[in-house]
């Protein structure tokens, strides 16, 4: 699995993400076309060499006329939607960096989305970093971004509305849920941007990931610091899987305007498109409002059709989309005889143990309904033939040698994968704050 790593040691922000991303590999060029085709006049990219504390590092400037417009998110998005060189990928990781954002502000300010204006996120540099940040890392093509402690910084910040405590107001609404660091520096290290593309884009956080690491991409922060270098690290390798596991997405929604119909609706559409397993989980939501938590397993290249199917039929603001690793066991099918007839069922082994028989619901109901016998009656009676198959030794040779241990044929009660949900509710009421980029 392609894996990412942001070592932040020194805070994040849109600019230092954009140099790791060219200092790591990704097409410069296809950058610079995105961001020529926002129509922003007089723009360009200048990426340079510079050392930091003695390292070499990639510093991304954003050359542009001197402009003091306030933008709405209304103004980015058709500022996205006429970007003709932008993927429909990439601009909707675009959508989503200034959305979190938009958020933000609404929060901080008692305001709407459609209704606040951007301050320096707006500004012609901070969209150029997210739109490239957008195509870097939809290039990158990791299937996997992990992302260290955040470190917010310390002091005091200059603002538009006066000097705030770092983190700022937005910043701190933006970092809800994500762990923090404390580095001990009097400077604002994570802006608004940056905040957002660790608060958008990584699936989880912690140290470096277990991975072969096979390019290390280095961005540059403005600022200059005693005895740190101010550069974000960005490590790009596989992780391999370890024996008998793999890694899956986890698709998450949290639901309470939504009907059981519905969602009995939308479970069978997932099922049916690819679905590893599809559950809900009671919880009690904002305002003491009863709702559930709509969980979807699914491969990972199969997690924009399952989405997209979230958000047609439930209308939902937000998905949080998190990858895991899980372990699992070898399985096949196997049949065995009752006194009604043949059942089919789920074998499953690891090395080491004994294998485990699970009779088919199907099949048991059919012949309990069939010879008018109790249905627990064909459950006993095909685990028993199992185990007197075991005993003399007649078992079907076992498929192990052909499978590969992903066994992705869940029956409904798969509840041993871990949710590493980071608070993205899932109606996206709490990504909040008040932005403004300070890129460092």
């Amino acid at each position: 699995m392609k894996t990412a790593w942001l070592e932040c040691a020194t805070g994040i922000s849109g600019d230092m993400t954009l140099g790791a991303l060219i200092d790591v590999g990704v097409d410069r060029s296809a950058i610079d076309a995105a961001i020529a085709s926002l129509k922003l006049p007089d723009v360009r990219l200048r990426v340079e060499t510079v050392i930091k504390s003695g390292f070499r590092a990639t510093h991304v400037l954003v050359d542009h006329p001197e402009q003091h417009a306030h933008r709405h998110y209304s103004d980015i998005c058709q500022i996205l939607d006429q970007a003709d060189a932008l993927t429909d990928r990439q601009r909707e990781i675009a959508r989503q960096l200034f959305l979190a954002v938009a958020e933000s502000e609404a929060r901080v300010h008692g305001s709407t989305i459609e209704r606040v204006h951007f301050h320096e996120v707006g500004a012609v540099d901070s969209i150029v970093d997210i739109v490239g940040a957008a195509v870097g890392f939809d290039l990158l093509g990791a299937d996997r971004i992990v992302c260290n402690f955040v470190p917010p910084g310390r002091g005091y910040v200059h603002i538009d509305h006066g000097i705030c405590a770092v983190p700022a107001p937005g910043t701190a609404e933006i970092l809800k849920g994500i762990p923090l660091a404390d580095v001990p520096i009097e400077a604002e290290l994570t802006t608004p941007t940056g905040a957002a593309i660790v608060k958008t884009l990584a699936d989880s956080f912690g140290p470096l990931p277990a991975m072969t690491i096979e390019q290390v991409g280095y961005g540059a922060g403005t600022m200059t610091f005693p005895q740190r270098a101010n550069i974000l690290r960005l490590f790009v390798g596989n992780a391999a899987a370890a024996p008998n596991s793999d890694f899956v997405s986890l698709l998450e929604t949290n639901l309470d305007d939504v009907s059981g119909e519905v969602i009995g609706h939308t479970r069978n559409r997932l099922m049916g498109s690819g679905a590893l397993d599809v559950y809900t989980t009671p919880v009690q939501m904002k305002k003491d409002r009863s709702g559930v938590i709509l969980s979807v397993i699914c491969r990972p290249e199969d997690e924009q059709d399952l989405e997209q199917i979230l958000f047609n039929e439930t209308g939902t603001l937000g998905i949080r989309r998190t990858v895991v690793q899980r372990s699992t066991q070898h399985r096949d099918h196997i049949d065995v005889k009752t006194p009604w007839g043949t059942v089919t069922g789920k074998r499953a082994w690891r090395t080491g143990s004994p294998p485990s028989f699970a009779p088919e619901f199907e099949d048991c109901a059919k012949l309990a309904s069939e010879h008018g016998v109790a249905l627990r009656d064909v459950y006993r009676a095909a685990e028993s033939a199992f185990l007197q198959l075991a005993d003399s030794g007649t078992l079907p040779e076992s498929a192990g040698s052909t499978s590969d241990g992903h066994s992705h044929d869940h029956d409904g009660h798969s509840h041993d994968h871990d949710h590493h949900s980071h608070d993205h509710d899932g109606h996206s009421h709490d990504h909040d704050g008040h932005s403004h980029d300070h890129d460092h």
